[in-house]
């Protein structure tokens, strides 16, 4: 009975935040460049790049319309990789003067000491690093030999900062499923606090790779894994918020599942293309700061991120937990496709059903 009207009490409280729909997260994709050719890249990044990284005077003139009273906006710096623009720092206090905080997303190859105190210096206020398991599965997923010294460098200085609000994230994939343990105490011996796992979807370079996907069974590996591990309170591991997990909501993060893209989450790509998060497929794209004004954007359009109710058909149609999943995490839809792309909930039952085998 509890958690029924817990779950009922979410249900309302999701849709107020949807009616209000308060911009508290917004991502800059300030550059498509980058140094690595990541295996599973959702935005499909190069080193040579055919889109120019934005002006910081354009993206100014973009977050310069939004009139919030008391603007709670983070901007969080991504890509490509953010470290090849060589004017962040400039960016950081531009956005700081603006009464903004900001952040950068980061493969971390690039974040030396010099870097991590000039970022500091300017304002950053939170960091994100990657690190995809130990050596040998973290550089095979980032095609790179250097890339674990490298995060694992980042992840140290980073971590040696205690007014930064800084986190890991990890990409599981079945080569580096099995040593989630040993991933974990490298971390804790690190000094790292916050720990994000998310699971690679068939999007971007990953949609002709199915090696990197994990099967049922390894996903409910994961699931255990990070359960067992909340359970610890050594240190703040939780599943991404890509999807809905049935049985294991509230075991692996706070709260239950809740897609916040175009809710609370907007984004203005590299193009000058205003969307929610950066790996939701262009065809959710709601405008372009070039040629529309970005708050008025936000605010009286994404129509198809606030009401989820197109997403009730294919497999969603008959889900007894639409109503919770709401059509998983919008990144899992693509063009004009009639079905989600994964199903975490299915997944979790095929796994138990071969358990049963």
């Amino acid at each position: 009975m509890a958690g029924s009207i817990k779950r009922s009490l979410f249900r309302s409280f999701r849709k107020s935040e949807s009616a209000l729909h308060e911009l508290t997260y917004l991502f800059w994709e300030c550059t498509t460049r980058c140094n690595l050719n990541c295996l599973h890249c959702g935005s499909d990044c190069a080193k040579d790049s055919t889109v120019p990284d934005m002006p910081l005077a354009d993206f100014l003139k973009a977050i310069d319309t939004i009139r919030q009273k008391e603007s709670n906006i983070t901007v969080v710096m991504t890509g490509g990789e953010p470290l090849l623009r060589h004017d962040l720092e400039q960016c950081g206090r531009a956005i700081r003067k603006r009464g903004m905080r900001w952040s950068i997303v980061s493969n971390g190859f690039l974040y030396d000491e010099e870097r991590h105190r000039s970022l500091l210096s300017a304002g950053m206020g939170a960091l994100t690093i990657s690190l995809d398991g130990l050596a040998g599965a973290h550089n095979r997923l980032r095609n790179s030999s250097a890339s674990f010294l490298k995060a694992d460098q980042a992840i140290a200085l980073a971590a040696s900062a205690p007014r930064l609000n800084f986190d890991v994230v990890a990409c599981v994939y079945p080569q580096n499923v099995g040593e989630l343990e040993e991933v974990y105490n490298h971390l804790l011996h690190r000094k790292v606090k916050a720990w994000r796992l998310f699971t690679i979807a068939p999007i971007g370079r990953a949609e002709n790779n199915p090696g990197l996907l994990l099967s049922n069974a390894q996903f409910r590996q994961l699931m255990d894994f990070i359960t067992a591990k909340r359970q610890e309170k050594r240190m703040d591991v939780r599943f991404s918020c890509e999807g809905y997990v049935g049985p294991y909501e509230t075991k692996v993060r706070d709260s239950y599942f809740f897609c916040r893209a175009g809710i609370n989450i907007g984004s203005i790509l590299a193009d000058g293309s205003i969307s929610a998060c950066p790996n939701i497929d262009h065809s959710f794209v709601q405008g372009n700061i070039y040629s529309d004004n970005f708050y008025e954007v936000w605010q009286n359009r994404f129509q198809t991120f606030r009401d989820r109710s197109w997403a009730h058909r294919g497999i969603c149609s008959g889900c007894p937990d639409f109503r919770d999943c709401r059509g998983n995490g919008l990144h899992l839809w693509h063009g004009n496709r009639e079905n989600v792309l994964v199903c975490y909930r299915e997944k979790l039952l095929q796994a138990n059903d071969e358990l049963k085998i």
